[in-house]
């Protein structure tokens, strides 16, 4: 059972910068594709960045393309969400999630199996 635990968020300005991170359990991290989502209030969960397996391939919503950066390092079992120039709009709740091992290039949406329980930004204006 693969667990996921998100960390890093928090209270900040506009303008500011956080990183998240997202530690996973397990064995199949390295063999997985990540991914980041949030869900602001009243809104539905939407993708904000995956990463392949080898971390080569990253993808990015444009709501966030040229602002967040999406990492991995897989000898620590660990996704990061770097988020530079952060908005008021960019308030949610951020979740990590793994994708099937074993798969190639990045998770399509559906794919996530395995979600973290979520960590709170704030951007203030």
């Amino acid at each position: 059972q693969v667990q996921l635990v998100e960390s890093g968020g928090g209270l900040v300005q506009a303008g500011g910068s956080l990183r998240l991170s997202c530690a996973a359990s397990g064995r199949t991290f390295s063999l997985s594709g990540m991914g980041w989502f949030r869900q602001a209030p009243g809104k539905e969960r939407e993708f904000v960045a995956a990463i392949s397996q080898s971390g080569t391939i990253t993808s990015y919503a444009d709501s966030v393309k040229g602002r967040f950066t999406i990492s991995r390092d897989n000898g620590k079992n660990t996704v990061y969400l770097e988020m530079n120039s952060l908005k008021p709009e960019d308030t949610a709740v951020y979740y990590c999630a793994q994708g099937p091992p074993g798969r190639t290039g990045l998770p399509a949406g559906g794919d996530f199996g395995s979600w973290g329980q979520g960590t709170q930004v704030t951007v203030s204006s």
